[in-house]
């Protein structure tokens, strides 16, 4: 398997990016990557700290590892939106391709020193190390605020931690959108030629089809999706619940999975 990095610069080469979808369980897993599968298309898998405190972390990386195998799809494992030092050594330590450290919320000079930290500690595993600069908001924070990436903030940025790959503020946010995200494609631009570091697009579900593919052609090289994961899958499941009497696990979430697989097929259409 050839590492993150290398595969990052034969997408942006094509003018494609890779879909990174969050996993929850067996089921959300089995969906997404059943989706890569029938697009023979690569993914990222990824895990947030929340994810590994539900699954456990050699768990959730065994379920992510094997699943990658019995599917036959290329792919990698990425911590996503890591907050600590020490987790991002636990995921190295426990065979990630990829971590993220997100110091977005930090002032500019902490964000870079710890960073940097990551970088260097991921160094001797040759993973590859994703950081957030600009205010991305989490889910339950205000979405109105915008505090975007400044190209030359970018630039600074990566020069002086030499993290891989960075998450960008160009309008979006993570969970559901009270109207429709208008990106800053201007800005995009213009960060993709201050800096040779793969972007990256947090905050993907909900926005127009359109706007990924623009984004993509414009320089993103990694487009999250994670909340309309966990929506189709709960909705699909709260429907077929309701409506009939059926006790057998193996029986109610087939249709929750295959919701989901038709959701990420869809979206790795748009970023290939």
């Amino acid at each position: 398997m050839i590492r993150l990095q290398k595969k990052f610069g034969q997408m942006r080469e094509q003018g494609k990016a890779l879909l990174a979808t969050n996993f929850y369980n067996y089921e959300t897993l089995r969906a997404v990557l059943e989706a890569a599968k029938s697009r023979n298309a690569p993914l990222i898998l990824q895990l947030t700290k929340s994810s590994i405190d539900y699954m456990g972390l050699e768990n959730a990386y065994a379920m992510g590892r094997s699943g990658l195998k019995y599917f036959g799809v290329e792919g990698w494992i990425h911590l996503d939106h890591g907050g600590s030092l020490e987790l991002a050594e636990q995921c190295l330590n426990a065979g990630f391709d990829s971590v993220m450290f997100d110091g977005s919320e930090l002032p500019f000079k902490e964000n870079i020193a710890l960073t940097k930290k990551v970088v260097e500690m991921a160094k001797p595993y040759g993973a590859n190390v994703e950081a957030e600069l600009g205010y991305v908001a989490k889910l339950g924070q205000d979405t109105e605020k915008m505090e975007l990436t400044s190209p030359e903030d970018a630039r600074v940025f990566v020069k002086e931690t030499g993290v891989d790959a960075l998450a960008v503020a160009i309008g979006t946010a993570h969970g559901f959108y009270k109207k429709e995200p208008r990106l800053d494609f201007e800005r995009l631009e213009a960060i993709r030629h201050a800096t040779e570091a793969f972007l990256v697009l947090h905050g993907g579900s909900g926005v127009p089809d359109e706007a990924i593919r623009k984004a993509v052609k414009l320089g993103i090289c990694k487009v999250n999706i994670a909340t309309e994961i966990k929506n189709m899958f709960t909705k699909t499941l709260k429907h077929e619940l309701i409506n009939n009497q059926e006790i057998d696990l193996r029986k109610t979430f087939p249709p929750a999975i295959k919701a989901v697989k038709e959701l990420i097929e869809h979206k790795l259409s748009l970023v290939n």
